[in-house]
Order: C-alpha cells, then structure tokens, then sequence
C-alpha cells in the first residue's frame, strides 16, 4: 500500500503522529439518513482510519471525531454503488468496474456511514478514495496483541492535556487504572475488606503472565503458601477477591481447576485456606448456565445481519429477532447475576466464580454482580473503575474477543463486553434514577471499544501492556514480606490517564473524542450521587432465617450453586461422591417471587436495601435500538440524545410524513439513493 506523495495532510485534518494520507474527495457530502439530506465535507482515508471533515463545523480542539470517524480495522464491509450499476462489494482484490455515486462503509460497530458524490468533476476523487479505503482496510491490522508498533496509533501528547481541566470534571482523575499498588489498596478500604491484603506475588508475572501485578488475598495466607496453590488452575488463575459485601460476603473468582493436577497434603491446606479461610461456607458458581463464547458469537452475527437496512420483511422482524438468541443470552446472564448477589446479600459465604479460563464470562458475571449490589459501581467512576479492574487487569482479551485481529481464527472472536454492556443497558433503563449515567455513556464506550486509540482495549492483560517497558518503577523498594512496593500514596504518580507504559491514553480520556456537550449528556443528573463508601449495610435478612444462618453441616463445606440450587459439593482434589443433594433453598429468581415480585410480572421483585433485582422475563428484556438500529434509514438519527434544533426538525420531518399518508397506506417513496433497498 502506498500512501499521497510524502504522506501529506490537509491543514485541518488534526491526524495521529505517523499517520499518512492516501486519498481524498473534497466536495463528497455524507448523508444523515434516507431522503433527510446530507452535510457537506471531504472524505480522507488514510492508513489508520476513514474521516469526514465536515466543511461548516464548529470549532473543536478534539483531534479525534467520534461521528465522522471510523478505524479501519472496524470496518466490516464496504459497498460502492451508481445508478448505472449494481452495487459491489469492494475488496483488497475486486477491480472497481465504475465510478462510485454512493459510498457505504458498514462497521462492527452497527453504524453505516453513506458517503455520496456529486457529479461535479468528483468522478476521479470518488474512484481513488473508494479503491484506497479498501485496500488500506485490508492492510490495516489491531497492533495491540503485537506487542510492538503501537506508537503508530499513540495520541499526541498536547491532545491529552488541552482538556485536563475538563475531564476532572468528567471523574477521569477518580477513576482508578489498577496498574499501581495504590489504586488496589484504596479499593479494598473502600470495600472494608479487613480480613484481605494485597499481595504483589505476580508483580513480576512470573506467577501467572494473565492476571493482574497485585491481588487480593487472605491475610492470613502468605506469599509463600500463595505459591503452591498457581499450579492447581487453568492458566495459573488462583481464586481471589473480586467484592466484599458488607454483611460478610465474599466474592471470588478463578479459572478451573487443573485436571492433573494432585495437591500433596501442604498444598490442599493452602488451597482451603485460600477458598475457605474461616470465612464460612464457599458456593462455587461456574459457567455452565452461561452462555458458551461460540453462542455469543454466533448471536451477534445472527444480530448485525438482522439490523441491516432491508434484512426482513417487517411482518417477521420480531420473530427473526427472538431467532438470534441474543435477547436469551441477556435474560440468563441477569439472571445467573440475580442468584449471586442475592446469594451474597442474603447469607455470610464465599462465592467462586469458575470458569475454565477466567477470561470471559467470569468478567461479565463478576461485573454485574457488583452493578447489582454495590451503589458506588453504579456511578461514572466507579463503573469506569469496575471496567478497568474485573476486564481490563483481570486480563480479557478484548483484540480477539472483538475480532480485530487478522491473524486470529473466527473462533476466537465472541463479543463477551458487548453482551456486558446490553446487560448494563437493560439495568439502566430498568433502574435509571440508580445509575450516575447514562444510555449515551455506554453507547460511547460500545463505539470506543473499536478505536484502536487507547491502551484500554488494546492489549489483552497488563503484561501486555506494559511489554518494553519497565515492570518497576525506579522509586519502588522491596521487602521480604511483601516485595517491591509502589511509592507513597503522597507521591505524585504518572500515568493516571492512561497507560504509562505503552504511551497511550485511557479510553476514559472523553475529551479525545467527544466535545464538552457530549460529554455532558454521559452524566445522569437524576441518577445516584455515588458516595464512596460500600453498599448499604443493611442487614438484608430473608424471611424467618438469619443473615449468618446456613442449613448444612457447618462452616467449612463446599456447595455448588445450579439453576438456583444448592448441592454438597467435594473439593475436587478429594475421592468419594459428592453428597445427596438438599432441599431447594437458595435466594432466586423463583424463590425472591414469593418475597412481594413476581418473576413473570412486569413489576420487579422488592430487594434489600441496596441490591437491584432487575426483571428478566422476556417482555422485560428489550432491544438496545439506539445501538443496534443505527444502520436504519428509519432509526433515530445522531448518537445522541437530540438537541432542541434537532428536535424541532424531527417534527417538521414527522409533519411532512404526515401529511403525505394516504389513506390506502404511506406514500412510495422513491429510491432517493442507489443503496436504497427495495419496498
């Protein structure tokens, strides 16, 4: 691929450090919807990205346009198309057999972008930006799994400080990045965790290379014995704390257990002091239920097929839409979350979330667990903290779960954090005077988790991360009881907007990408305050049985939780069978209907005091339309809420339709546009 004759740029174009312009088509104009009209611009590719430059914009310092801008590597398909001829889905291999009228670049992320060219002397324009735009997407590859080359997407340095004193306000700087030993201690007292510590045995990751420098463990459990207990699970994932609940309740998680592997007598002490500790009984939770990475992933393709313009006749959209299983994977996944934070809430135990690989759908569950029972997770920094600590540390793989990755296989591509944020979305709109933000907010971190701009979703742990640099900082001391140590809490700290070793800025940098007027709109003004504090401690008693009171043999036992169920369960390191199973008794979806809800009712259960119990029934659970259907003619415009001229011209829009209906049904439109599907 070769780029303009020395990588010029157009002055205004505020482009990346390296980034080199290949074509473009001034004078193109993008359209806002079907028959609504277009804005004026030029179209740039380069060989990071596709922007549009609209000719009258107002002024803005971001260097980065979260609506007119696009990275190649989000770029699903792209379908040039005239008057003259069918439309052609373009290739790093196809010949482009006509000039171009109309450019349609369809994303991974559900928007569709339609560039349309005048027949004004743009005919060579619109040939070579359409032809560069496709082989620059083919050539364009995600760096972060690559370890080197990142620096070709870094930010510039004066772009991530122009707005310094905007993002204070936006909660940047309260947002903890769990990169130092810090961000970790000042979470645990936040969570009043007295009997954890942090334990900084993987700073080195030398222990396990996935998870995260520091984690949380019982302090009654050294280092030393910490060790044994790595060999025991997948990818060395170790049981530790994920949320404290203030009633005694404890929430772990970890990848399953090593099938051949045989504790001798000194390790199995460690692994019980480890999950058991005198903490009372532990529930293991796995992730049978959930749904597997490959029904993910097959329901979100089934999902963008189904949301393209002209994919199904009207009459059978919403049974095309129950048909992709995705609205299913929402239901089970609030409700597996419903069992274990009333679970947590409810009694005085350990639960261990388990997953083979700890990966994936622990990070979902573990997430919506805390969304569900910790008030503090629910506002802006503290959702953005949750993100960097249960996904971003823990070490999911967001280039290949994304599928940005061209050298991976299709099979290792599953929107897990998408599924996440629908589920997020769900308790939103459910609960929206207990959440400090908004449906904008997590429609801006869809779109973001696509922009190969910031070190958040760029890697796939914080080794990755913090490949070619330094594990420890020069001004880090060690002991022997707890090892190398980060500075005081007192000493000014780097990189507390992104990433201080890879160079690039944290996603939560909003003012990189969105204006102040966008931004305002992420902040529900009616939503929680957000204290600091832990959730409510309230003692969330259940109906004739104590909060500590457990029907078993006594502390120290293991149980498995199944579908609501609580069964006797060995470790698995110990022969026998496991016992016969008791009696149901386990808070569920079911059980909490007999509390005042009704599980098939449009009303949710009643909840203790801090604890959301959000109504999984299937009308309940509903399409995220401002997401999904933005590729729609007929779908909302803008990707936010509407200002009051945007308002007034919906209106005058609604007015015309109106006004044009006949009473033998709509008027036929005519195909305003060659991509315009068929009626």
């Amino acid at each position: 691929m070769s780029g303009a004759p020395g990588g010029r740029r157009p002055p205004a174009f505020p482009g990346l450090p390296g980034e080199l312009l290949l074509a473009e088509a001034a004078g193109a104009r993008q359209r806002c919807a079907e028959g609504d009209g277009s804005v004026p611009g030029t179209l740039l590719c380069t060989d990071r990205r596709v922007a549009f430059l609209p000719a009258q914009a107002p002024g803005s310092r971001a260097f980065l346009r979260s609506e007119y801008d696009v990275a190649l590597p989000c770029i699903r398909k792209l379908v040039a198309a005239s008057s003259v001829a069918k439309p052609q889905v373009l290739t790093a291999a196809s010949t482009l057999k006509f000039i171009p009228e109309e450019l349609a670049v369809f994303c991974r992320d559900f928007r569709l972008l339609r560039f349309h060219f005048q027949e004004n002397g743009l005919a060579p324009q619109a040939f070579r930006v359409a032809n560069a735009i496709a082989q620059a997407r083919e050539a364009a590859a995600w760096l972060g799994d690559a370890g080197e080359g990142h620096d070709g997407w870094s930010c510039p340095a004066e772009a991530s400080l122009e707005d310094e004193e905007e993002e204070e306000e936006e909660g940047s700087a309260s947002t903890l990045l769990f990169e130092s030993l810090h961000d970790w201690e000042k979470e645990l007292k936040r969570l009043g965790a007295t009997g954890w510590r942090v334990s900084a045995v993987n700073e080195r990751f030398d222990m396990a290379p996935s998870l995260p420098r520091y984690l949380w463990v019982p302090s009654g459990l050294l280092d030393h014995d910490l060790k044994r207990t790595f060999a025991h699970f997948e990818e060395r994932r170790v049981p530790r704390l994920c949320w404290h609940h203030p009633g005694g309740g404890d929430l772990l998680r970890a990848a399953g257990f090593h099938a051949a592997s045989e504790p001798g007598s000194e390790d199995v002490r460690c692994l019980e002091a480890l999950l058991l500790g005198g903490r009372g009984p532990c529930v293991l939770a796995d992730a049978a239920e959930l749904p597997t990475l490959a029904d993910i992933q097959l329901a979100h393709l089934k999902l963008r097929a189904l949301c393209l313009p002209g994919a199904v006749a009207e009459e059978k959209w919403l049974s095309a839409l129950e048909g992709t299983r995705w609205l299913d994977h929402v239901r089970t996944c609030l409700r597996k979350a419903v069992e274990v934070a009333s679970l947590l809430a409810g009694r005085r135990c350990s639960v261990l979330l388990q997953e083979p690989s700890d990966r994936d759908l622990n990070c979902l569950l573990a997430s919506l667990v805390q969304l569900l029972g910790d008030p503090h997770a629910r506002t802006l920094p503290g959702f953005q903290s949750l993100v960097q600590r249960e996904w971003v540390a823990a070490g999911h793989p967001f280039p290949r779960r994304l599928g940005l990755l061209r050298h991976d296989s299709p099979r290792e591509e599953a929107p897990v954090f998408l599924l996440f944020l629908d589920c997020t979305w769900q308790l939103v709109r459910q609960f929206p005077a207990a959440f400090g933000f908004t449906e904008a907010y997590l429609l801006a971190l869809h779109d973001s988790s696509f922009a190969p701009y910031f070190s958040t979703f760029l890697f796939s742990c914080q080794r990755q991360r913090g490949r070619g640099s330094p594990h420890r900082p020069h001004s880090q001391t060690y002991t022997p009881v707890n090892g190398w140590r980060d500075p005081a809490p007192g000493v000014p700290q780097a990189g507390r907007t992104g990433s201080a070793a890879c160079g690039l800025p944290a996603v939560w940098a909003w003012g990189l990408r969105y204006s102040r007027q966008q931004r305002a709109r992420f902040r529900n003004p009616a939503g929680a305050a957000g204290g600091g504090g832990p959730p409510d401690t309230a003692d969330p008693r259940t109906p004739g049985r104590p909060a500590d009171a457990w029907p078993g043999p006594g502390a120290g036992n293991v149980f498995v939780l199944t579908k609501g169920t609580l069964s006797p369960h060995p470790f698995p390191w110990r022969s026998g069978r496991p016992p016969p199973r008791l009696s149901r008794w386990a808070l569920s979806l079911e059980s909490l209907g007999d509390r005042g809800g009704s599980p098939g009712g449009s009303r949710p259960p009643a909840a203790p005091p801090g604890l959301l119990l959000p109504c999984a029934a299937g009308p309940s659970v509903r399409l995220w339309r401002r997401c999904y259907l933005r590729g729609l003619p007929e779908a909302q415009r803008g990707r936010f809420a509407p200002s009051p001229a945007g308002l007034a011209e919906e209106l005058t829009l609604l007015q015309d339709r109106l006004s044009a209906w006949q009473p033998a049904g709509p008027r036929t439109e005519a195909a305003g546009s060659p991509l315009a599907p068929s009626r």
